[in-house]
């Protein structure tokens, strides 16, 4: 993995190719990057790059962060996240990653925290049938069915499939494909769904299974 940066999920769209077929596209808003800080393997132990997006006033970080800003030289940033690149030794604090760090065709894996759907039950969360809707059935006929035996084992296995939270995860969509890249609107243009809701902070890199 040797290219990276922060961005933001705009929505959905589409583009036609060449040929006429539609291409389903995933708009990201990816940098600019001011590069906070530079890891390297003598100091630290390893060697990473950290990035900031999205800039803020000073009020929006802490005193801690706000001190790595003005050492860095740059404006505070609401977001800020870490990555292990090759060749992070290289790069200067700083300096700016943009957008057209990445070109069409590329192909990258994109991380973000999936939509919350807060507290569900068994059909929603897991597509467990519901029960009969017949009598002696109810009153509920979405509740999920019998736990296991009763006697033996007489509890229930971890990792059963039961109501709970749902979403609100950190999810990693692999090897998608770069579209287009526009640097005057700092866009980024996946094909292909990523994971998040609109507005919601992503990472763009390398694909490690290209």
């Amino acid at each position: 993995m040797n290219k990276a940066i922060i961005g933001r999920k705009l929505g959905m769209t589409q583009l036609f190719s060449q040929d006429g077929k539609v291409i389903p596209v995933t708009v990201i808003e990816a940098g600019p990057c001011p590069v906070v800080q530079v890891k390297t393997l003598e100091r630290d132990g390893y060697s990473a790059v950290k990035l900031g997006f999205s800039e803020t006033d000073e009020k929006g970080v802490n005193k801690p962060q706000l001190g790595q800003f003005k050492k860095a030289g740059i404006k505070p940033c609401k977001v800020m996240k870490e990555f292990k690149l090759d060749g992070a030794d290289a790069m200067t604090v700083g300096s700016v990653i943009t957008c057209d760090t990445f070109v069409a065709g590329d192909r990258i894996d994109v991380s973000g925290v999936s939509k919350g759907h807060g507290f569900t039950g068994v059909i929603k969360r897991w597509n467990q049938h519901r029960l009969k809707e017949t009598h002696g059935v109810g009153p509920v006929h979405r509740e999920p069915g019998s736990m296991g035996a009763i006697s033996n084992p007489s509890r229930v296995f971890k990792g059963k499939n039961l109501p709970g939270h749902w979403g609100h995860e950190n999810v990693t969509i692999l090897n998608l494909e770069v579209v287009k890249v526009d640097k005057e609107r700092n866009a980024i243009l996946v094909k292909g769904a990523v994971p998040g809701p609109i507005k919601g902070i992503v990472t763009l890199r390398n694909s490690v299974k290209a």
